[in-house]
């Protein structure tokens, strides 16, 4: 399903987020340090509808380097998720957005790293340049919501350190895993009406550091 970058798929999107019942964050969430991610979206490559927009970290970062992540990091003392991912975005990509351009917040997730990350829907305009900063972004990539959207895009797998299922989200060939591909699979299900939960949702091994 092709979704316009246009004003009614942003109502249409905004109308999902506000509908979706966030669940609450554990009883273990002090122990974890907050971070916050943007689901931003934009326009797709060629014009062809609604993205989200997905990074390559910097090989030179300290942690998680070069790996796939959504813009974001952790939130600064007094700041909410929302101003703190409105923030990544602007150091990272460089976009100007605003709190009228947050679409809503998902479910928190806790990393084996020691973060509980709260994914926030942040709306790109189409005059919204992107200017990515190379000390933490190797590369910008648009990733169609209607790609998000295929039977296939997303499968789970199991591992010897865990009972929990591991997440991976397929695409060009590459494989995504979480907390990214966890996040993105529970925007593509709040897409679809459906309050799927994904906090259990585990990561592999090379992320839990």
């Amino acid at each position: 399903m092709v979704r316009p970058f246009d004003d009614t798929t942003r109502r249409n999107i905004a109308e999902r987020c506000a509908a979706f019942a966030r669940a609450a964050a554990s009883d273990a969430a002090p122990a974890l340090k907050r971070a916050a991610v943007a689901i931003a979206l934009t326009e797709a490559d060629g014009g062809h509808g609604t993205a989200l927009l997905l990074t390559r970290r910097a090989a030179s970062l300290r942690s998680h380097r070069a790996q796939w992540a959504l813009p974001g990091g952790r939130c600064d003392q007094g700041e909410t998720q929302a101003q703190a991912a409105l923030r990544e975005l602007h150091e990272e990509l460089g976009l100007e957005l605003g709190p009228g351009d947050v679409l809503g917040l998902l479910d928190d997730y806790p990393t084996r790293s020691g973060y509980l990350i709260t994914p926030v829907v942040v709306w790109a305009a189409a005059s919204a340049g992107i200017s990515p900063n190379p000390a933490e972004v190797a590369s910008v990539h648009r990733i169609a919501l209607d790609d998000i959207e295929q039977a296939a895009a997303f499968d789970f797998f199991t591992i010897p350190q865990s009972t929990r299922r591991v997440i991976r989200f397929r695409h060009a060939g590459r494989f995504i895993h979480a907390p990214t591909a966890a996040l993105i699979y529970q925007f593509r299900e709040v897409l679809a009406g459906r309050d799927t939960r994904v906090a259990e949702l585990e990561q592999p091994v090379f992320a839990w550091k």
